[in-house]
């Protein structure tokens, strides 16, 4: 009796040790140590950023972050899901003090605080009906997409809201291989060097489709390995199959580093795909092969340091950020784990990198909140 007392107590001693270290913040920890003895940086979770919102204001699903020139973080929100009880307020009658939906998007400070907010419909845009992803440019505009039902275009602000452009029509869609119409574009981003805009097409399509970023005119498009696009149903992911010769919708994240090459997260098939700028494929790495369900490639970022060591992966299955030398793909280590305590996740959707090195992630379904982690200096740093 008093040995299984003493192993209890051990057990419950271990769990709470656990749960205080998440609690803390201590969830990077290294995974797969890569061939050239890269190890993953550390990372402790700031469990008070952002500072409370003003004007009695409550997070919906929080669908995108971004970080912008001056390292504020941009996050775009959804309103419309937020239920009767947690937006109490805002019913007629009100049936709680607390709470109003907040706007589609927030500009941050580092520290959290709300420096301006807008969006929603307008004049002359098709505003979505599920707010998607967003993307700050090297001239400060936003860019946002959407993922309902009929939300086949992206838009273009500046960043104190005003419209620039839009791309693609609400309820029009024609396929991976039309060169004007979108397919439930996912994500953004946009090149400094050429001002093209890359689209993550998307939840229907099968793609990376390439825009002039101020004319919207077309450029090209892709499907994975840089084959022409196909839209047969390729049925569902089977981890044991050849790799798939397409893209699995949706195809849900693109990004560009700063030697152009296009990093692109196609999330049921548990990859991210490299390729050139003109779609030409370089090389692919599976995160988590065996994932099924919604699959673990559901963002994809790059550190901000000049060689751009590290590639994140927001993993929205197996609820982590994958962290990966960029140099060989290998995983180093991941942030995070399944759970509702700050540091952990619940569908977590997108992943931003400001210039000091610091992770801030949104979360959908029920998470519907934005985290920050700090990146802590190592000896060798």
């Amino acid at each position: 009796m008093k040995r299984s007392s003493n192993l209890y107590l051990g057990v419950t001693f271990a769990v709470l040790a656990l749960s205080v270290a998440v609690w803390q913040g201590v969830s990077s920890r290294t995974t797969a140590a890569s061939e050239t003895g890269d190890t993953a940086p550390s990372y402790k979770v700031d469990p008070f950023w952002p500072k409370p919102l003003p004007h009695n204001w409550i997070l919906g699903q929080v669908a995108g972050v971004a970080v912008d020139s001056r390292d504020h973080i941009w996050i775009i929100q959804r309103p419309g899901s937020l239920t009767v009880d947690e937006a109490g307020a805002a019913q007629d009658p009100p049936v709680s003090e607390c709470c109003v939906p907040a706007p589609p998007v927030i500009e941050l400070d580092a520290e959290g605080n709300v420096i301006s907010s807008w969006g929603g419909p307008g004049e002359g845009f098709e505003w979505p009906n599920s707010e998607h992803g967003i993307f700050v440019d090297y001239k400060d505009n936003v860019w946002i997409a959407g993922n309902g039902k009929n939300d086949h275009q992206v838009l273009k602000f500046t960043r104190d809201g005003k419209f620039l452009l839009q791309i693609g029509e609400a309820g029009k869609t024609s396929g991976s291989n039309h060169t004007t119409h979108l397919g439930l574009p996912a994500d953004t981003e946009v090149d400094p060097e050429t001002n093209e805009v890359y689209v993550a097409d998307g939840y229907l399509n099968k793609r990376v489709i390439v825009f002039d970023a101020d004319s919207g005119d077309y450029k090209r498009h892709w499907g994975a390995y840089g084959n022409k696009p196909d839209d047969a149903d390729p049925g569902l992911y089977d981890p044991d199959a050849p790799a798939a010769k397409q893209f699995r919708s949706p195809v849900h994240g693109v990004t560009i580093s700063k030697d152009g090459n296009v990093y692109v997260a196609d999330r049921l098939n548990n990859r991210i795909q490299v390729f050139q700028k003109d779609g030409t494929f370089i090389e692919e790495v599976i995160i988590a092969k065996r994932t099924l369900g919604n699959g673990s490639a559901w963002d994809v970022e790059l550190s901000k340091d000049d060689g751009q060591s590290y590639l994140y992966d927001a993993d929205g299955t197996n609820q982590k950020i994958w962290m990966l030398t960029r140099q060989n793909l290998q995983t180093i280590g991941a942030i995070g784990r399944r759970g509702q305590a700050a540091g952990e996740f619940h569908w977590v959707h997108n992943v931003a990198v400001d210039s000091e090195g610091n992770v801030y992630t949104a979360e959908v379904d029920m998470g519907k909140r934005a985290q920050r982690f700090i990146r802590q200096e190592s000896s060798s740093e």
